[in-house]
C-alpha cells in the first residue's frame, strides 16, 4: 500500500477530521476502504443505466489499416451526454454530497470533460455547481462551458476574480493560462469559505475514491472479453490525474499481482510537457497551487509547476494519484510520453479507420496501442491489446484543426 496523506505542519497521517471540511463523509470513508467491493447506491444505478454498460469495441480497421496480427479493443466511454468517463465518479460524488444536505459543489475543471460530467449530476440530483475552468481551456473551447451552463453550472476562468487566491494570482501572472493546480485551489476555497457551510468540494481524479469509482469501467471490460473468448496481454490508458487508466486497470492488476496473469502489461501514457510519471519526482507534494491539500505521496513536477497550453487540458495536472504512482513505483505498471504532434496524428488514424473522433487525452491512449500493435507485427505475435477510450473530440475540433493546417507545436 502507498502510504497515507499526511498534515502539511504535523507530518502525521491525517484522520477524517481534516477531510471533513472538503469532502462529505461518505467519500471520505470510501477513500479509506479496504474492502474489495463497495455497493453502488441505487439512485446512482439508476442513472448507470442511461449509458452503462459502455460498449467495448473490436477494432477491426484499425487493425487492418496497421496489418497487425494483434486484437485491438477499445472501451468507448464517450457515449453519454457529456461525452466521456467523467460521469461515472460524478454521478456518485454528488450522491453522497446530496445525502449529506451539500446544496452547492465546486471543482475545477482542464478541458471541460470533467466539469460537464459534475454539472449534469448536480442537475440530475439537484445541486448548484461551480466550476472553475483552467483558462486555457475556456479559450480554446467554448462549447464545453457552454455544455456546463446548459445544465446549469457557474462557469468561472481560472485563476479568477471570484476567490482570493485567485485574485492574488492574477496580480502577478495577469496572462496566466492557469493550471489544474491552480483550479482546484479556487475551488477548495470557494468550498471551505461558504459561511452556510453547504458547499463542498469535489475532485475529477486523483484520490482513491474517485479511481473506485471508475473501476466499472475495467469490471465490465472482463466481462465483456470473456464474452469474447479473450484475456488481454497489454492494457493501455491515458493518465493526467491516473483516473480514466485506473478504472480500467484496476480490476485487472490484480491478476497480476496475484501471479495468475504475471505476464499481463499495463501502459499510462501523458504528454511529454506534463510528464510526472516518466519524469517526475516520487515525493510527498500538495494536490493544488496554494497549497491547502494535505501532501500526498505521488509522482509529481511540483505544485508549482505550469504546463505548456497543449490541447490535452485534462492532462495538464502536475501529479499523478498516489495509488497509479505506487503502482508505477513497483514496477507493475509502465508509463510513456508523447508529444502532441504524434497523438493527433494516431488520433486522426483512428477517427478515418473506425469512425470516431478521440479526445486529445484519449488520443494519447491510441498512440500507445498503434505502436504497441506495430510491435507485435514486427514480433509476430497475435497479442490482444485493450486500451480506454475515454472521450470523443467533438469539443476539442479546434485542436484537430490547427493541427491539420500545420499550426501545432
Amino acid at each position: 500500500m502507498p502510504p497515507p496523506p499526511i498534515h502539511p505542519l504535523t507530518k502525521e497521517p491525517i484522520g477524517p477530521e481534516a477531510l471533513a471540511p472538503i469532502f462529505p463523509m461518505g467519500l471520505i470513508k470510501q477513500e479509506v476502504c479496504l474492502d474489495e467491493f463497495v455497493p453502488i447506491p441505487e439512485e446512482v444505478r439508476e442513472i448507470y443505466k442511461l449509458y452503462r454498460p459502455s460498449p467495448l469495441i473490436r477494432a477491426y480497421r484499425l487493425e487492418k489499416e496497421l496489418d497487425t496480427p494483434a486484437h485491438i479493443y477499445y472501451k468507448y466511454e464517450g457515449n453519454n451526454a457529456t461525452g466521456s468517463h467523467k460521469l461515472n465518479t460524478a454521478l456518485a460524488q454528488v450522491y453522497f454530497n446530496k445525502q449529506e444536505g451539500i446544496k452547492t459543489m465546486t471543482t475545477e475543471t482542464g478541458a471541460g470533460q470533467w466539469g460537464s460530467a459534475l454539472s449534469i449530476a448536480c442537475n440530475f440530483f439537484g445541486l448548484e455547481a461551480k466550476v472553475f475552468m483552467v483558462r486555457v481551456s475556456y479559450d480554446q473551447k467554448p462549447y464545453r462551458k457552454a455544455i456546463m451552463q446548459l445544465y446549469g453550472a457557474n462557469v468561472f476562468a481560472s485563476p479568477s476574480s471570484e476567490t482570493n487566491f485567485g485574485r492574488q494570482f492574477l496580480e502577478k501572472e495577469p496572462n496566466s493560462p492557469g493550471s489544474l493546480g491552480i483550479a482546484i485551489s479556487e475551488g477548495i476555497e470557494a468550498a471551505v469559505t461558504d459561511p452556510k457551510k453547504k458547499t463542498k468540494y469535489c475532485l475529477g481524479s486523483v484520490l482513491n475514491h474517485v479511481l473506485l469509482h471508475q473501476t466499472i469501467i475495467g469490471q465490465e471490460a472482463k466481462k465483456q472479453l470473456e464474452m469474447a473468448g479473450e484475456y488481454p496481454d497489454v492494457i493501455i490508458g491515458c493518465c493526467g490525474g491516473g483516473s480514466n487508466f485506473a478504472g480500467l486497470a484496476f480490476p485487472f492488476v490484480v491478476d497480476k499481482i496475484s501471479g495468475r496473469k504475471k505476464n499481463l502489461r499495463f501502459i499510462g501514457v501523458e504528454p511529454v510537457t506534463c510528464a510526472t510519471m516518466t519524469t517526475g519526482e516520487y515525493k510527498y507534494d500538495f494536490g493544488d497551487t496554494a497549497k491547502m491539500t494535505p501532501l500526498l505521496k505521488m509522482e509529481t513536477l511540483g505544485s508549482d509547476f505550469i504546463p505548456s497550453p497543449i490541447h490535452a487540458g485534462g492532462l495538464r495536472y502536475h501529479g499523478m494519484a498516489p495509488l497509479v504512482s505506487f503502482l508505477h513505483q513497483e514496477k507493475i505498471i509502465e508509463a510513456r510520453a508523447y508529444g502532441q504532434l504524434p497523438v493527433f496524428q494516431a488520433g486522426i488514424t483512428f477517427a478515418r479507420t473506425e469512425g470516431i473522433v478521440p479526445a486529445p487525452e484519449s488520443a494519447h491512449a491510441v498512440k500507445a496501442t498503434i505502436d504497441e500493435a506495430l510491435r507485435c507485427k514486427q514480433e509476430g505475435k497475435a497479442e490482444v491489446i485493450v486500451f480506454n477510450l475515454s472521450g470523443h473530440g467533438l469539443m476539442d475540433l479546434q485542436g484537430y484543426s490547427d493541427y491539420l493546417a500545420g499550426k501545432l507545436k
